[in-house]
């Protein structure tokens, strides 16, 4: 057994070598050329783009085809030659599986960079970044499963089985949809929200009763801050089947209302000059609209609203606070006795 596998190794010296030094001489190659393109191209263009973004799987990619064709030039009656070249291929499909995935992933970083947020397009901008990241995601979900599936048909068995997996390919269908049911609506929501565009990264939500922000879109779920800096993960297919709002849709801009209760013998004009006067020392109102109106009245008390606009809801928060804070300071050291008091008539009894 020592004899055989001695002259094993002896028939393995000389093509082995010949393969370690075409490896090793085409990963030398590929670094040379990928310093000399990274020395001469823009690290924004968009070649350059997805050659860093798959420039480790591409040298992989490299490296094996160049060990499948050492290994091809070699005598076939080596010893363990099937076995190698085989786990030669699989190791291939696999680079090639995972330089694909990069180069996807760079399509959507591609895309991102050539729609910047620029002043007055910011719209546009995040329409693009959502629907490229839904899609990217999609797409290396398929490559992956195309991938897997090329793997297993470097097998032998797995090739023999083919007929037989055809065949049940009905009832198997069936199983897995029904077991991956989650799953696959929480794909197909992605992409109807991704054609669709209900909402965008960035914008601002309100789910749940929670004020958020959409901050990550992945292919199952989507992944909105709170105010409070929480996160809510989301599955995609709640979006489609719960309404909710989109405070961002459009624009940005909001009105906000400021609501108090005051009594029946308070003027509303010195309340509507305190409005303005606080709006105009405000940098968070935008200028656009500030109205005072009596909404609602009851047996003790008269609601004022206070109207306001802003140019986003954080803003318009902050605005609505700080309005809220001086018009009651206002009513208190002006107007005490018109604060809302409950009334009652005394009504002397029949005996006394």
């Amino acid at each position: 057994m020592l004899e055989s596998l001695q002259t094993g190794l002896q028939s393995w010296l000389w093509p082995g070598l010949s393969a370690i030094l075409t490896v090793m001489a085409t990963y030398a190659v590929y670094r040379l050329a990928l310093a000399v393109f990274r020395h001469f191209s823009s690290s924004r263009a968009v070649i350059r783009l997805f050659l860093d973004a798959a420039a480790r799987a591409l040298g992989v990619v490299c490296c094996l085809l160049a060990l499948t064709g050492a290994l091809k030039a070699a005598p076939a009656d080596l010893p363990l030659m099937p076995a190698i070249q085989h786990v030669t291929a699989l190791l291939l499909v696999l680079s090639l599986t995972w330089a694909s995935v990069r180069l996807t992933s760079a399509i959507g970083e591609v895309i991102v960079a050539l729609n910047p947020v620029l002043e007055g397009q910011w719209k546009r901008a995040r329409k693009v970044e959502t629907q490229t990241r839904f899609l990217v995601r999609a797409l290396n979900i398929l490559i992956v499963i195309i991938g897997f599936g090329a793997a297993l048909m470097t097998f032998e068995s797995v090739q023999h089985m083919g007929a037989s997996v055809l065949a049940s390919a009905g009832v198997g269908g069936l199983v897995l949809g029904f077991a991956a049911r989650p799953v696959l609506s929480n794909l197909l929501a992605g992409m109807q929200i991704a054609l669709t565009q209900p909402f965008r990264i960035d914008d601002v939500l309100h789910v749940q009763g929670e004020w958020c922000w959409v901050e990550e879109v992945t292919a199952t779920y989507v992944v909105v801050r709170v105010w409070d800096l929480r996160r809510l993960v989301i599955p995609l297919q709640w979006f489609i089947e719960n309404p909710f709002q989109n405070w961002s849709r459009n624009n940005s801009e909001l009105l906000g209302p400021v609501f108090i209760w005051v009594d029946y013998t308070m003027p509303i004009e010195p309340l509507r000059e305190e409005f303005k006067r606080l709006l105009a020392e405000s940098n968070l109102w935008d200028g656009q609209l500030a109205t005072v109106q009596v909404t609602d009245a009851s047996d003790q008390a008269m609601q004022v609203r206070f109207l306001m606009s802003a140019s986003d809801s954080t803003r318009n928060w902050d605005l609505r606070c700080k309005v809220r804070e001086g018009l009651i300071a206002f009513i208190r050291d002006h107007y005490p006795a018109q604060l809302p008091r409950v009334r009652a008539r005394l009504v002397d009894s029949p005996e006394s």
